[in-house]
């Protein structure tokens, strides 16, 4: 197949939604069969349908159901991106929204890059692109505990990308601002004035398109992005800039 991804293999997780799918778009559109992984199982399968990619129900907090998904045929990208959020002030999360919400956006990550990495290793080629946020950079008022989540997954990329740069293997983050995704949506409902903060804090003043994410993701999952590794690219109106 055509496209700078033409023959590769890509799994994207938390695929059947927003960034995600929008991710399994765009590479699916460059040429990779993808493989759309999503706890979601009708929604990853709308998805591959769509894009004539293969569907699998997967839960990443789940770490033997993941190595058994991901861990066969080798893939050439990894794209973590499942993740949720549970906008609320500290002093109202409870341990069980911690431990949930690190679950998904930490555990998740590990057990997925834990699964892939032996078959990347062994074929000397590697992409791996977590999608952090910047609230993993800078720190994101009601939302304590997923700026914690995120910027974990910044501190594991980093030293996944020493790790495996012999391998020929890169590693690396996006970090999205506030983008218009049910996640983002959900803060909308909970409280609006949050979220309008939010967009005032990106010098474009707007919410970001899943597209743009994906243009990102894409151009750090693509052969020529060789010489690129540990990096965060933030993709985010330039909200890391501050005020």
């Amino acid at each position: 197949m055509n496209g700078r991804f033409g023959g590769r293999r890509a799994v994207v997780t938390g695929a059947a939604t927003g960034i995600g799918a929008a991710i399994a778009r765009r590479l699916a559109d460059e040429g990779a069969h993808v493989v759309v992984a999503d706890i979601d199982a009708q929604g990853a399968g709308e998805i591959a349908r769509e894009i004539g990619g293969t569907a699998v129900k997967l839960d990443v907090t789940d770490p033997a159901a993941v190595h058994a998904a991901l861990g066969g045929e080798p893939f050439d990208v990894l794209v973590n991106n499942a993740g949720i959020d549970d906008w609320g002030w500290f002093t109202d999360v409870t341990p069980q929204r911690w431990r949930r919400l690190l679950a998904v956006n930490v555990e998740g990550t590990f057990a997925c890059t834990q699964a892939v990495l032996p078959g990347m290793q062994r074929a000397g080629y590697g992409r791996i692109v977590t999608v952090s946020s910047e609230a993993g950079r800078i720190g994101s008022k009601g939302d304590a505990v997923y700026a914690a989540a995120k910027a974990a997954v910044i501190g594991f990329t980093k030293s996944i990308a020493r790790e495996n740069a012999r391998f020929g293997i890169t590693a690396n983050c996006v970090a999205p601002g506030p983008t218009e995704t049910p996640m983002v949506q959900s803060i909308r409902e909970k409280d609006g004035k949050v979220l309008a903060a939010m967009i005032a804090g990106t010098q474009l003043n707007r919410l970001g398109t899943t597209g743009e994410i994906a243009a990102g993701v894409a151009f750090l999952a693509a052969p020529e992005a060789s010489y690129v590794t540990a990096e965060t690219l933030g993709v985010s109106g330039g909200m890391g800039l501050g005020a």
